[in-house]
């Protein structure tokens, strides 16, 4: 009995070495490889924004709920806005004295006018008789006493109607800002009173409220996630050392947690110009080519984006390759190959290594 155990063991160890011996020698094989560049990042709705307060306040009030359809412009928020009212009504009530000071401006215009038409209607006469005067003065049928007090009189003429068209400018001028300042005010006055009614930018689906009746509320704090309704993209982060690679139109293979062992096709179709310096990355954005049947804000995806695709090459697993240059031969003579395209389990050899020569995987 001891020796048949004894036989049983040693033919257990003879199997277990001839195992790791066919494991460690293998010949180069023909098929397809394709060079790909991973990305991970999450599923996003179309036009998915967070909803922020333009100022300070209590929130008063929560309009909507998780998962309601809303339309451009509907009132999601209102925060407390009795001082802005207050401002506001004060802004309207200098608009409106405003408007009756205008009647009164206008009255005084409409004399300012009528001084003005005298003005010139006595500057003509005064310089006809100062042109008259003028003209016959060389005669001596004049003395220089009246032409002077002529010529004086033609000169007050014509400053006071230059004085009078000066006064009905500064007083058409004094109108018009006063009318445009006091609108202007009440405009902002309530425009930053509507601002305490926070309102949604476009039409979508509510896919979260973040915040309770009664907080304080600051720009800083988000207060809701909207987006587009059943209208999906994925979001990417690309490493700055693949980014290179990356162009429009590649195609994605996607996988989520959310769908086990299922892949799906995408495409790249747009990629920010700019690298997030915490992260060193770039984002991208891929649409799906078909989606699955259901998808949400926020799930985790990972990507695969296809550089290219060769088929029919020679290829070895990558762990039997030495410092991306070198593979044995004979069990412990390094040869130099030139390796081509790599995924995350073969590479290819492009020479220095034939189809029917064994190699061996490295201690």
């Amino acid at each position: 009995m001891k020796c048949y155990k004894l036989l049983l063991s040693l033919s257990l160890i003879f199997i277990v070495c001839c195992s790791k011996k066919e494991n460690t020698e293998i010949k180069p094989t023909k098929g397809n490889i394709t060079e790909s560049v991973y990305a991970s990042g999450i599923v996003k709705s179309e036009n998915q924004y967070t909803v922020y307060s333009t100022v300070n306040g209590v929130l008063q009030k929560i309009n909507v709920t998780a998962g309601q359809t809303i339309s451009k412009g509907q009132s999601l928020f209102q925060i407390e806005s009795d001082k802005a009212s207050l401002t506001t009504e004060n802004s309207r009530l200098a608009y409106q004295l405003s408007n009756e000071n205008s009647r009164y401006i206008q009255d005084k215009i409409a004399e300012m006018e009528t001084k003005v038409q005298a003005a010139k209607d006595k500057l003509a006469l005064d310089q006809s008789v100062y042109n008259r005067n003028k003209n016959i003065k060389q005669y001596n049928i004049i003395s220089e006493v009246e032409y002077e007090r002529v010529e004086l009189a033609y000169k007050n003429s014509k400053s006071n109607y230059e004085s009078a068209v000066k006064q009905l400018s500064q007083l058409r001028i004094q109108l018009k800002n006063d009318q445009y300042r006091n609108s202007n005010n009440l405009k902002i006055s309530e425009k930053s009173q509507s601002d305490f009614n926070v309102k949604s930018a476009f039409s979508g689906e509510l896919f979260d409220v973040l915040v309770k009746e009664g907080t304080l509320i600051t720009p800083q704090i988000p207060l809701a996630v909207i987006g587009k309704k059943n209208a999906y993209l994925l979001e990417l982060d690309v490493d700055e050392y693949d980014m290179v690679k990356v162009n429009l139109g590649q195609k994605v293979i996607v996988t989520l947690d959310s769908y086990k062992g299922k892949a799906f096709d995408a495409t790249v179709d747009k990629i920010y110009p700019i690298m997030d310096e915490r992260s060193r990355t770039f984002k991208i954005e891929a649409h799906f080519d078909a989606p699955p049947a259901k998808l949400y804000p926020n799930l985790t995806a990972e990507a695969n984006i296809i550089i290219q695709t060769k088929k029919n090459v020679l290829t070895i697993p990558k762990s039997y390759l030495i410092d991306d240059k070198y593979v044995l031969v004979n069990k412990d003579e390094k040869r130099k190959v030139k390796i081509g395209l790599n995924d995350y389990q073969h590479v290819e050899i492009l020479s220095g290594l034939g189809a029917e020569e064994t190699i061996y995987k490295p201690k």
